[in-house]
């Protein structure tokens, strides 16, 4: 209860918000998808115009206060459900006048503080992470996962460089008992501690196990497709990442279908590849010093947006450039 009261209390910034506004201000007059609802930053100042509409997902309900908040003061301009955002394509039946869509890929400081979401290596107790809509825990993957799997998820998905020296370490301690979040702690800063950073050691193996847990890399997948596929032509697609992962993704999602490809002049002109999307900034928009000094978590997203240009899609080629980090997530199936 009083962990409850604390969270309620921690303030939240919106990531990059002033700039998300810009871009889509032009096209207000509509429906906008907020994504990831989260704490309703961006929400609400879409809100805040009254000509606007918001449909907002989730996989994590933890903000049913907020959101029955936001429901009896928008009333009809305000929609919720608790879903994956790769299930988007299920709303496009509910939604008219749709004009943009938005992703905000980090975590609110509420969940990062909420104890029982398992997100922080601050926290103690038994290993979570779980956003909702799971089918497993970080605590299968670190007490049930053999020592080349867990090496793997470590280094693809958290690029870490110790992945098999503390992986090794994990199938050791727990011979004798489970390992919880202290102790996973506590085996990493045994590997790590004569490295120096401002980045805590448990950062990158603690970002690989929420990737695996909450299915990141194919839910990303699936959403910025399925979003493709609902929005209308001249509509805007936004998102913010936070891990060079997620931008990976972004960026040439958002880049390859942007751009023709080289093509022969001797070869017939319909193969050339149409373009999906036109880009206003090539580079992504980061966030300012002062936006970092108020808020240092914000200092590593990266925003990049693009509108779309017409209805034809093959992301065959999208699917095929990832399918490395898919093939990790499948490691988790089955457990």
């Amino acid at each position: 209860m009083n962990a409850t009261i604390k969270l309620e209390n921690v303030k939240h910034f919106p990531v990059l918000l002033n700039e998300v506004i810009s871009i889509i201000s032009p096209l207000y007059g509509g429906t906008f998808i907020d994504c990831t609802f989260g704490q309703g930053g961006y929400s609400k100042k879409i809100l805040e115009n009254s000509s606007n509409k918001v449909y907002a997902i989730d996989r994590d309900c933890s903000s049913i206060k907020i959101i029955n908040t936001f429901k009896k003061k928008y009333q009809s301009r305000f929609e919720f459900e608790n879903r994956k955002f790769s299930e988007i394509s299920n709303l496009e039946k509910n939604i008219k006048d749709l004009k943009g869509i938005i992703f905000d890929l980090g975590y609110s400081i509420n969940q990062i503080k909420d104890p029982e979401k398992g997100l922080s290596f601050n926290n103690k107790g038994k290993l979570n992470m779980r956003m909702g809509l799971n089918n497993f825990s970080a605590d299968d993957i670190v007490n049930k996962l053999g020592q080349k799997e867990l090496a793997k998820i470590f280094k693809i998905f958290g690029e870490e460089k110790s992945s098999s020296i503390i992986s090794k370490k994990i199938i050791s301690f727990r011979k004798n008992k489970n390992i919880q979040t202290e102790n996973l702690v506590d085996i990493i800063n045994s590997v790590k501690k004569k490295r120096f950073s401002k980045i805590h050691n448990a950062t990158k193996v603690f970002q690989a196990l929420r990737i695996i847990v909450n299915n990141e890399i194919s839910e990303l997948i699936s959403g910025l497709i399925n979003s493709f596929k609902i929005l209308p032509v001249g509509g805007i697609l936004v998102i913010v990442t936070f891990h060079s992962i997620e931008d990976k993704i972004v960026k040439f999602f958002l880049k390859n279908y942007s751009e023709y490809k080289n093509v022969s002049r001797y070869l017939p002109s319909r193969i050339e590849k149409k373009n999906l999307f036109k880009l206003i900034n090539k580079k992504p928009i980061i966030p300012s010093t002062n936006e970092i000094k108020l808020n240092p978590a914000s200092r590593s997203a990266k925003l990049r947006y693009g509108v779309k240009l017409n209805n034809h899609f093959d992301f065959s080629e999208f699917t095929k450039k990832f399918n490395y980090l898919l093939d990790v997530e499948k490691i988790a199936k089955g457990i």
